[in-house]
């Protein structure tokens, strides 16, 4: 029975997890066994050199993951590294455009949650009081001002947050109740998620955005009371009309 590469590899790939950094030299070793499956010259088993010695395994050198490495290398594969955003985003003149009608926005989310000042000013950074009153003065009267990068970025998960909160509640209202509410989830420690957003840290925000953006996607969500007397569907329960 002949075996493809990739199902080669879901084959071994248990028993080398501990001896290969990655699937592409997962694969060329899975090549060069297929090309040549009586040459075990370079394979040896040796269940001492395993973390499970109880497992008898097929032990790869080292040598064979530096061939691989290497024949890449020769070949010019370049790996893709992280996506770069594109800098224009981070110019003056496009934070200028999107300063004041964010700012806007974040004023009229602020009253929906009936933040203080205090917690505006954590949500935004901690800027000084006549800083943040003279953004919100620029930003009412649609004057021009720029938003440094981290302040945006703060807005932003705001905006992300009251979003997310749009479309897992029906009522604005039930989502202000969610996020001034204790919650069990672990990342919250049974406190409401209103304490992260105003502790000052963008990650605190980030965190926020996320657990909800999981909840919303359907990825996420922890389980709470309204689950505790919840039954599976049954088949009979599903019709089609």
């Amino acid at each position: 029975m002949s075996l493809s590469v990739p199902a080669m590899a879901a084959r071994v790939w248990p028993d080398l997890r501990n001896g290969v950094d990655d699937l592409d030299d997962l694969l060329c070793l899975g090549k060069r066994l297929l090309t040549a499956p009586g040459d075990h010259s370079r394979l040896r088993r040796n269940a001492a050199h395993c973390k499970c010695p109880n497992l008898d395994y097929t032990h790869i050198q080292t040598e064979d993951i530096r061939m691989a490495r290497t024949l890449k290398k020769q070949a010019g594969i370049i790996e893709a590294g992280p996506q770069v955003l594109d800098r224009s985003r981070f110019a003056p003149a496009n934070r200028r455009r999107l300063s004041a009608p964010a700012f806007r926005t974040f004023l009229a989310i602020a009253d929906l949650w009936g933040l203080g000042e205090e917690e505006r000013r954590l949500v935004l950074g901690y800027p000084s009081r006549s800083t943040y009153h003279n953004w919100a003065k620029l930003a009412r009267e649609h004057g021009e001002f720029t938003l440094d990068v981290d302040t945006l970025t703060r807005i932003s998960a705001v905006l992300g947050i009251h979003q997310a909160l749009g479309v897992l509640f029906g009522a604005e209202r039930d989502g202000v109740a969610w996020l001034r509410g204790p919650h069990d989830a672990m990342v919250f420690g049974g406190k409401p998620p209103l304490a992260l957003v105003t502790s000052g840290s963008q990650d605190g925000l980030l965190t926020v955005r996320r657990f909800l953006d999981a909840a919303r996607g359907g990825l996420y969500m922890e389980p709470n009371a309204a689950d505790a007397a919840f039954e599976p569907y049954r088949e009979t329960d599903i019709v089609f009309t």
